[in-house]
């Protein structure tokens, strides 16, 4: 009975990361359906098709797949996202930062509103966090690509603001104005990174307890559950046995 039992957990468990991965290429669809009604269907001319095509094929993606969400954006009818930014504070006065794209604002208003209050925090107005943040581009190569200062020469000759190098890899960040012929540049002397994309990179982090720490990544999760929230970012930080805790 023992193995039937640990038989019934790991297709529990498969089940849950098929339907993870499967919520997973719904989004990346959508947002490479809405980068390309946006802008032109190409990626070589429109930046955030690119990067969302690059996102894409991080996560394996099939080729069929991008090629069908992106005629989706040029066809008739369809659906139509609503680009939300939705911006509040979590447990410990953390600020968090919520990107959605949804066919019903109410929903989706009324869902991340009760998340934050469940929580222990409060979703506040657009641009009360946006502050604490800079919303900037990020350019991401594996540390194996280049030695650090080789990455920040080609970094700063591209016309980076800034680099982070770590035994995870290189973080690149240009403004919104130079992201696009950064992440040019780059490309043309390291091959395609593995992100290209805007984010919001905290001009701060707070460090937080494990119990308020537990409470604010479950309150991310719940978050990136939905359907409609495609990035969630907050200027925390938590301990390294947290994090592995809660198998991050």
């Amino acid at each position: 009975m023992a193995g039937h039992s640990q038989f019934k957990n790991i297709m529990h468990r498969k089940g849950r990361q098929d339907a993870q991965r499967s919520k997973l290429f719904g989004k990346l669809a959508r947002e490479i359906t809405v980068a390309a009604k946006m802008g032109q269907p190409d990626p070589a001319m429109n930046a955030r098709l690119r990067a969302a095509i690059i996102s894409a094929r991080q996560e394996n993606m099939s080729k069929d797949s991008i090629e069908r969400a992106i005629k989706k954006a040029t066809g008739t009818g369809g659906e139509h996202y609503d680009e939300m930014r939705y911006e509040g504070y979590g447990p410990g006065g953390v600020a968090v930062i919520v990107e959605a794209l949804t066919d019903n604002r109410n929903r989706a208003a009324s869902d991340i509103r009760s998340y934050f209050t469940k929580s222990g925090g409060n979703l506040g107005e657009t641009g009360s966090v946006a502050f604490m943040f800079d919303h900037t581009g990020i350019i991401e190569y594996d540390s194996s690509v280049a030695s650090d200062d080789a990455m920040l020469d080609a970094a700063i000759e591209a016309g980076a603001d800034d680099v982070i190098s770590s035994a995870s890899g290189h973080e690149i960040y240009a403004s919104q104005e130079t992201f696009r012929e950064v992440a040019k540049a780059l490309e043309a002397k390291f091959g395609e990174a593995r992100k290209a994309a805007l984010t919001w990179k905290p001009h701060n982090t707070v460090a937080v307890d494990d119990e308020t720490g537990e409470k604010l990544l479950k309150l991310i999760d719940l978050l990136n559950e939905h359907d409609d929230v495609q990035n969630v970012y907050a200027n925390f930080e938590v301990s390294d046995a947290l994090m592995a805790k809660m198998g991050g």
